[in-house]
């Protein structure tokens, strides 16, 4: 089912999640609706705070990013088969200089920005089948993981740019909010009257 994806102003998207247990309420038909909702905005990653859940849960199917890069990359960097599962993500701890990267939000649709991250992230997280694992991703695939476990912290890409940048941006940032935005997906406007 495709779920309505939560737009910037909503409370939701500035609250840190909570942890949630294997007996979660219907948590593999989360998880699959989670996926088609993110596939149907063409996105790459959807933290459950987008679509109003404040739980510690986030998927990524980095596939659809494939078509804006060139061959080298996608090779570089598995993208084409990197889609996962996080649940209870904590980052461990990332590293090396860093770089900035054009981001967007599928909570904020219509705008991109450049976001400074580090190209390197350890997290430790359980699979949809509650496994643990403790991985280190690099470059782009650390740069989606960043982005939606932000999302889990209640961090949007917006707080992490330039405080110009942003107050330059707070009139579209209220237009979204109100549902004053073409969008070709399923959204809920926090301000919509």
């Amino acid at each position: 089912m495709i779920l309505p994806i939560v737009a910037f102003g909503d409370p939701v998207l500035k609250k840190k999640a909570v942890d949630i247990a294997k007996d979660y309420p219907g948590l593999s038909q989360l998880i699959a609706n989670m996926f088609e909702t993110m596939k149907n905005a063409k996105g790459v990653g959807l933290a459950a705070p987008q679509i109003g859940l404040s739980i510690r849960l986030f998927v990524i199917d980095a596939a659809p990013y494939i078509d804006d890069t060139d061959e080298e990359e996608k090779d570089e960097e598995g993208l084409k088969s990197f889609k996962r599962v996080f649940i209870n993500a904590h980052i461990v701890e990332e590293e090396g200089e860093k770089w900035k990267f054009n981001e967007g939000c599928l909570s904020i649709p219509a705008i991109r920005e450049d976001v400074e991250r580090q190209p390197e992230v350890k997290i430790r997280y359980l699979d949809e089948k509650f496994v643990k694992h403790e991985e280190t991703f690099n470059g782009i695939r650390a740069r989606i993981i960043q982005h939606e476990y932000d999302h889990i912290d209640g961090i949007l890409f917006t707080d992490r740019i330039n405080p110009l940048r942003k107050r330059l941006l707070k009139r579209k940032l209220t237009d979204i909010s109100k549902g004053i935005v073409e969008v070709s997906y399923k959204m809920k406007f926090p301000l919509k009257k």
